[in-house]
């Protein structure tokens, strides 16, 4: 399985997120130290869900790095994330059209 498809079903299953968004950057980082050679290796992620209302940022992160652990561990180099509640998304959609 895609090491991308194996960050959706975990982050599914923990957050149910309302807007999940996973990026491939592994290109980006070729021949650079922790670049796999198989690629999918590094990532840009964004959770968007109703599990992180009243939690901070560092909270949100330590959630889905933890939910993540072993991929990280054992495959994912690095892990861009932005985490958001469903109304902070919503605002910040509604900033970009404005």
């Amino acid at each position: 399985m895609q090491v991308a498809n194996q960050i959706r079903d975990i982050l599914t299953e923990h957050f149910s997120p309302v807007e999940l968004q996973i990026i491939d950057d592994s290109s980006k980082h070729a021949g650079h130290s922790g670049a796999d050679p198989r690629g999918e290796s590094h990532f840009s992620v964004l959770v968007v869900s109703e599990k992180f209302e009243g939690q901070n940022r560092v909270n949100r992160q330590r959630l889905v790095y933890g939910a993540l652990d072993t991929l990280l561990k054992e495959r994912v180099h690095a892990l861009a994330l932005k985490t958001m509640t469903p109304d902070e998304y919503k605002a910040a959609l509604a900033n970009r059209t404005n």
